[in-house]
């Protein structure tokens, strides 16, 4: 009777079984071979396919250079510039740009003793020769050594008669019986705020009627009038331009002759300017 040992080497192994394990080999094989080849951009199987002599992956062709441009020259372009364009700016076209006194001081005096203020003449000030005015100053009434009523207004500028500024001041001014100021004091405010021709404070000559602060500020101008905090019954006045912003600085930099050099000869001619045009 056989052994047992002898019936197991007798056993045939299955043939199916081997085929299987050799076909999961060869896929597990295969995908780690392609996983190889495809990494890093396909670079390993680039190196395999040079090694053979393949090019899988040709050089693209690059595009043809652009054809070069040409240029060709056509008639020349004349320029004449006149001489006016070099002319350095005039002062008097500042009013265009910027607020400024359309009135001389002189003149704004002359103004204000047609209206019943007798002003003195414009006239340098003894205490600096490039300043001139002319003033007014009349005290109404006095308590001892206590002024209770005065009125004093000055209209100051240089010497080429340029207003700098206007100032009033007021101590106990007379009013009507509706508690408005007098009609003669009223009108030296009246002729300061109209001689220089500005229609945009309109609200102004009101409230100094009825003496009430005010004060309008715009495009250079400053009018101001208010009471004095410490002494009650006493007003101050002031008409001003003041360039404050760059804009306004700039511009009268701008049209002042002392930034720019003496006009040329007017004989003087700009020759013409030649430029090429390209086609």
């Amino acid at each position: 009777m056989p052994s047992s040992d002898q019936n197991m080497k007798l056993a045939p192994q299955p043939k199916k079984g081997r085929a299987v394990m050799w076909l999961l080999i060869v896929l597990s094989l295969s995908i780690v071979g392609a996983t190889v080849l495809l990494s890093n951009d396909m670079r390993h199987l680039k190196s395999l396919a040079h090694s053979f002599g393949i090019e899988l992956f040709p050089p693209a062709t690059p595009p043809p250079p652009p054809p070069p441009k040409v240029f060709r020259r056509t008639e020349p372009i004349s320029i004449k510039i006149a001489p006016r364009m070099f002319d350095p700016p005039q002062p008097v076209l500042a009013s265009v740009f910027l607020r400024t006194w359309r009135i001389s001081g002189p003149a704004m005096c002359e103004a204000l003793r047609s209206a019943g203020i007798e002003t003195s003449e414009w006239k340098e000030t003894a205490f600096n020769s490039d300043t001139f005015e002319c003033s007014h100053e009349q005290i109404f009434k006095k308590d001892k050594e206590h002024v209770v009523s005065s009125l004093f207004l000055v209209v100051r500028g240089n010497g080429n008669g340029a207003i700098s500024n206007m100032r009033v001041k007021l101590v106990g001014p007379a009013t009507n019986s509706n508690g408005q100021l007098d009609a003669g004091t009223m009108r030296i405010f009246e002729t300061m705020l109209t001689q220089p021709a500005w229609l945009d404070f309109h609200d102004t000559l009101a409230a100094i009627r009825n003496l009430k602060d005010v004060k309008e500020e715009g495009f250079g101008a400053l009018i101001n009038f208010t009471q004095e905090f410490s002494r009650p019954g006493a007003f101050n006045f002031t008409l001003l331009l003041q360039e404050t912003s760059p804009q306004q600085r700039r511009t009268k930099d701008y049209f002042s002759p002392k930034t720019w050099l003496p006009a040329p000869d007017p004989s003087w001619q700009v020759p013409e300017l030649i430029f090429w045009r390209r086609a």
